[in-house]
């Protein structure tokens, strides 16, 4: 399980123990990807499922951080999965956005590239969640 950050609940990068976790948050974002089917299945079984929303960003990525920032009001109702799209088993996925971080998917689709569009976002999450109730 990755750290989290007491404050914003995002992996932590403040100081040296944040950048640790940090890095081994990147050096096994493909891991955590595979294990997230797990976990969503064991919050489906709940009747709890949260959709993933991937960040596909690299280090250093200013406009990275502010969007963290901007998803804050939003943490509890999505998973946050991190891609650092310069590790070399992330080699696709750094030819299709090196020009464009940070970038989104919802639930494995594009939802958004560059800057946070909380309306978009807003209006994703209440479609999903809408689906969410309907099924249970």
């Amino acid at each position: 399980m990755v750290s989290r950050c007491s404050r914003c609940h995002f992996p932590c990068r403040g100081g040296e123990s944040g950048r640790i976790k940090m890095l081994w948050f990147q050096g096994n974002s493909l891991q955590i990807a595979k294990s997230s089917f797990g976990l969503l299945r064991n919050l489906s079984a709940s009747n709890t499922t949260l959709p993933v929303l991937t960040l596909f960003t690299k280090n250093p990525c200013p406009l990275c951080d502010e969007a963290k920032e901007v998803l804050k009001p939003y943490k509890d109702r999505f998973i946050l999965q991190e891609v650092d799209i310069t590790l070399p088993e992330n080699a696709t996925w750094y030819e299709r956005y090196k020009f464009h971080i940070p970038v989104f998917h919802l639930n494995g689709q594009f939802l958004m590239m560059r800057r946070v569009n909380t309306s978009k976002l807003e209006k994703q999450l209440l479609k999903l969640e809408q689906r969410a109730l309907e099924t249970n």
